[in-house]
């Protein structure tokens, strides 16, 4: 596994939905992250918390208990239905994901992805309107292509805090850095709660369940001690 040094994180100020937040769009490597939108050379806050960064990342922190779908965010699902065109997925938000047949790379209407219900999905977020399910593909619009997204063969999924999500996706945190120095291990962090992992054993699969469980409460220092002793 491959990870950037983890950056500073900084609680800029605190925002409400609606804020216009003062970000040169233009910059080049800045991204925007959950609780932010862009319209034009706006940026709107879309929920109340700490707008904070990390780096070039910007995004909007709060206590959130349930999930909310926003546009662009990858998601850890499992297939709970099947329609005449599409898939429905339970993504832990109040409404259920619509994922359509052919939201996926080289999907046609003659070869369509064979997935059942109760498998897990990686997807991102294509269209979130709260008058609508929201909806679902498993490709990168920017070139059509996987990028793994797709079905998640075996593994486990860990259900933590959406904040817990956030700060593994922004690499606040070391634990998946240090992890990997010591076991070998797959992962898709979903910005709803859940973590899927994959690893060559059970054994594996399990150890890092239960490190990277016990590491939302904990700093990098005390982190990296949990880890220390599996390498013992």
């Amino acid at each position: 596994m491959k990870h950037s040094k983890p950056t500073e994180r900084t609680k800029v100020k605190v925002v409400l939905p609606g804020d216009t937040v003062s970000l040169d769009v233009t910059t080049p490597g800045i991204t925007l992250g959950p609780g932010l939108i862009q319209a034009g050379d706006s940026i709107s806050c879309t929920k109340a918390g700490f707008l904070v960064r990390s780096g070039s990342i910007y995004w909007v922190e709060n206590d959130q208990k349930r999930y909310i779908p926003e546009t662009g965010e990858h998601v850890v699902g499992r297939i709970s239905g099947k329609g005449g065109e599409f898939y429905r997925v339970d993504i832990g938000s109040a409404h259920q994901a619509i994922l359509p047949f052919l939201a996926f790379e080289n999907a046609t209407k003659k070869n369509r992805p064979n997935l059942n219900i109760g498998d897990l999905i990686y997807a991102r977020v294509a269209l979130a309107n709260k008058d609508m399910d929201p909806e679902l593909q498993c490709l990168n619009p920017m070139n059509n292509k996987a990028d793994g997204f797709g079905k998640l063969e075996g593994g486990m999924v860990l259900k933590c805090s959406l904040r817990y999500c956030q700060r593994l996706l922004t690499q606040e945190t070391d634990i998946c850095k240090l992890l990997g120095q010591v076991l070998q291990f797959e992962v898709s962090i979903g910005m709803n709660g859940r973590v899927w992992l994959s690893s060559d054993t059970i054994k594996h699969i399990s150890l890092v369940y239960n490190v990277l469980k016990q590491a939302e409460a904990l700093n990098n220092s005390e982190c990296k001690a949990l880890v220390n002793k599996l390498a013992v």
